[in-house]
């Protein structure tokens, strides 16, 4: 029950028929659902398919007829009944039939769901357009309740959301709040055909449909932005959380061989609170981007147009996938399957050296996946490695062969796909006059870890001048990673903390080319996560690693004050809010320029955020001058919380936000302010949205383990709540023996704990 409707979305365990037929995704049918109840309680009644009949029964109740005429696994199945409203519109098909459109919210909110019908037509035209796609019912409907755990979830026709993927008004919610629901309603609606039309066998086969539909809303929201600046985010995600999962005791592949209890992991498909739904997602949708990188947009087309031929209303597999790929390009893809069946993240290592004399650059791989739970050993898996060749001026090289196991390959272009499918392999490279920088792995070509020979002047150079803006973008993370590693030795050794000037030099010309755009160049002068830093250490030292990214951050600010106050001042908007990618860079890059300056400390500049708060005509301006402030404790941050609080205090949406923002602060002893808002009469530990603690490294592993401590008592009281929330929160514990001998031992404890706790 959801604050006045009920939104059932049914569990295979739970399926009223179980004794007609096996509960399995691959056990289809066609339904027909007679929905009645009291039609003063619950006035709308919806279900999945198109509405066959509806009218009134007798002492004051109604009913509903509905009908879906394709075949689906019980999984899809949902029925909402309650006092909702609806906005309405319609979607002309390419071949003429018009679809009723309606997203279904309580009355009050629905001003704040126009965004939501724009994002849902642009994703029924993207998907006609780019993959020949038609929607196949009269009717798509979209139900946003609060305290929906999953995020969003695809049932056939009748998309169950959680209420903060669906609102949004300029005033209520941030540019990454609109994103968010384009790129969520696009997710889901793309399932209609990759997950609905065509399911998966059963649940080891998952990838299938998350990782290929993940794949999608990512191309979908590219192509309604940046596309660059959507390939970082999604790339930055995955190394947050999936690397160091591969890294650890969770590793498993993107299909697993085995399970415990698979429904509870089933049915968190959409918000990857289950660690099986977000490898299958987020790695799942890098094997499918690594079929359209080998392939091409049309192979890639050609290889789905198939898979839809084949098996249109049928459960399959992986390897159904695989082969309308490889048979519709006639393609070889030699050990490519191994993706799906190996745990862990291949490190490649890359090798370059050049022969003047013979005018020839040779690139020498060598593939590792380091050993893993139940995989101690593993084979060399298909690594698509996308090249470019820059000379001394920055530009492409124009490649005309390389050489490959003693064959010649023609090219006529600057950039090539090298096919790693050996442990060891070389590349060479013909009629090369100069030593070239080699730029690897352009748009992420594979989910790799790479460790290359390239010096810093060679980063530096890449930096400056690759045509790839991801590997602009990834030499300024390569730098930062290394500095940012070198100066937690000197600080953890009680060296004076020294910022390479070449380093302020280099992010200076990012920032002063007028070329880039601008939210690129907002991702690019963005540091490096304290996980990220931490991740590459024999012993991750969360206090040392905050220390040095803070000093990194501040000096940068102090060095480079000029040309962040000038951003600032140049990118402010004074017309209406737009929600489109001029607007958004625009924004992105003055609140990141602001957040450095605010840093400082300075009453100047302190006083230039308090202007920003004040006078911002949105919520993305107005909390990004709010998150500025409050990233140093003090009066201004405790009086400018308090004032967001009091304005936003009725919009539940906001306050959670409100609640976020302190709940992840680097603010020291942090902890203790948690608490106490635990205690906040907003606060309602059953609500999804608001359960968060862990964004904050330095403070979830302060020494004291006061972190850890919270944790534990806070997922022990949620498991008796919402244990889905709770699963997710504990997997905070995961790499606790990354940590020091008295970090261990105190996140020990906390596990121990919540493992004796009654019921679990």
């Amino acid at each position: 029950y959801y604050g006045g409707a009920k939104a059932v979305h049914v569990e295979g365990r739970q399926f009223p028929v179980e004794d007609l037929f096996t509960v399995r995704p691959d056990i289809m049918a066609k339904y027909t659902c007679r929905v009645e109840a009291d039609k003063s309680l619950y006035p709308v009644l919806l279900s999945n398919g198109n509405l066959i009949s509806q009218g009134d029964t007798e002492g004051g109740r109604h009913y509903a007829l509905w009908e879906d005429p394709f075949k689906k696994p019980c999984y899809l199945f949902a029925l909402v009944a309650g006092q909702l409203a609806s906005r309405d519109d319609t979607f002309t098909t390419r071949s003429g039939r018009q679809v009723s459109l309606k997203i279904w919210t309580p009355a009050e909110d629905l001003p704040k769901t126009a965004h939501a019908m724009y994002s849902l037509k642009a994703a029924m035209k993207w998907d006609e357009d780019v993959f020949g796609l038609e929607y196949n019912l009269d009717l798509f409907n979209i139900v946003a309740v609060p305290d929906f755990n999953m995020g969003a979830m695809e049932n056939k026709s009748l998309n169950i959301f959680n209420s903060k993927l669906v609102l949004a008004s300029p005033e209520t919610a941030t540019d990454a709040d609109y994103a968010a629901i384009l790129g969520v309603i696009g997710h889901e609606y793309f399932h209609n055909w990759t997950g609905n039309r065509v399911t998966c066998r059963d649940w080891f086969q998952l990838s299938l449909k998350e990782g290929l539909t993940v794949f999608r809303d990512q191309e979908f929201s590219s192509d309604m932005g940046s596309r660059t600046v959507k390939r970082i985010a999604d790339v930055s995600k995955l190394r947050i959380y999936q690397f160091p999962q591969d890294a650890g005791p969770m590793a498993h592949p993107v299909r697993p061989h085995s399970y415990i209890k698979v429904y509870e992991k089933v049915w968190l498909l959409n918000n990857s609170v289950a660690v099986i739904c977000s490898k299958q997602e987020t790695l799942g949708a890098e094997v499918v981007r690594m079929y359209k990188t080998l392939l091409g947009s049309q192979g890639f087309r050609k290889g789905m147009d198939l898979y839809f031929k084949r098996h249109d209303e049928q459960a399959v597999t992986c390897e159904d996938f695989f082969a309308a790929m490889r048979d519709a390009n006639n393609a070889d893809f030699a050990n490519f399957l191994q993706w799906y069946s190996q745990a862990g993240t291949p490190v490649v290592k890359v090798a370059s050296s050049y022969d003047a004399e013979a005018r020839t650059f040779s690139l020498k791989f060598s593939q590792e996946i380091p050993p893993t739970p139940c995989q101690p050993t593993k084979e060399p898996t298909f690594i698509p490695v996308v090249v470019g060749l820059l000379d001394s001026s920055g530009k492409d090289i124009t490649l005309s062969s390389v050489y490959h196991d003693g064959t010649p390959q023609a090219i006529s272009s600057s950039s090539t796909i090298l096919r790693v499918t050996k442990k060891e392999e070389e590349f060479v490279f013909s009629d090369i006059s100069e030593r070239p920088v080699p730029s690897l792995f352009r748009g992420f070509s594979a989910p790799v870890r790479v460790e290359t020979d390239l010096s810093s002047d060679d980063l530096f150079f890449l930096l400056a001048h690759d045509s790839d803006e991801f590997n602009r973008w990834e030499a300024g993370q390569v730098l930062a990673r290394k500095l940012m590693l070198n100066l937690v030795s000197d600080f953890q050794q009680n060296k004076p903390l020294v910022l390479n000037p070449k380093f302020v030099q280099g992010l200076g010309s990012v920032l002063s080319d007028s070329s880039l755009d601008k939210e690129f160049i907002a991702k690019a002068i963005i540091m490096p996560g304290e996980g990220e830093i931490m991740d590459m250490m024999d012993v991750a030292d969360p206090d040392a690693v905050h220390a040095v990214r803070e000093f990194v951050r501040k000096q940068l600010a102090s060095e480079l004050k000029t040309e962040f106050l000038k951003i600032v001042e140049n990118n402010r908007i004074t017309e209406a809010y737009v929600f489109d990618h001029p607007n958004m860079a625009r924004r992105a890059l003055k609140n990141v320029a602001l957040a450095y300056l605010a840093s400082l400390e300075d009453p100047e500049f302190v006083e230039l955020a308090l202007s920003e708060y004040k006078t911002a005509t949105n919520l993305t301006d107005q909390f990004a001058a709010l998150v500025s402030l409050s990233q140093n404790p003090g009066k201004t941050r405790d009086d400018v919380l308090a004032d967001f609080y009091d304005k936003w205090q009725d919009d539940y949406l906001v306050v959670n936000k409100w609640f976020l923002l302190q709940a992840t602060s680097d603010i020291p002893g942090n902890v203790e302010n948690v608490k106490k808002l635990v205690d906040h009469p907003a606060f309602d530990l059953r609500n999804p949205n608001k359960a968060r603690f862990c964004g904050s490294v330095v403070n979830f592993h302060a020494k004291d383990g006061s972190g850890y401590k919270f944790l534990g008592d806070i997922v022990v009281q949620l498991d008796k709540l919402n244990p889905q929330v709770a699963s997710r929160m504990v997997s905070a514990f995961s790499r606790w023996k990354r940590y020091d001998e008295a970090r261990q031992a105190l996140a020990k404890a906390q596990l121990e704990m919540i493992m004796s706790a009654n019921g679990l």
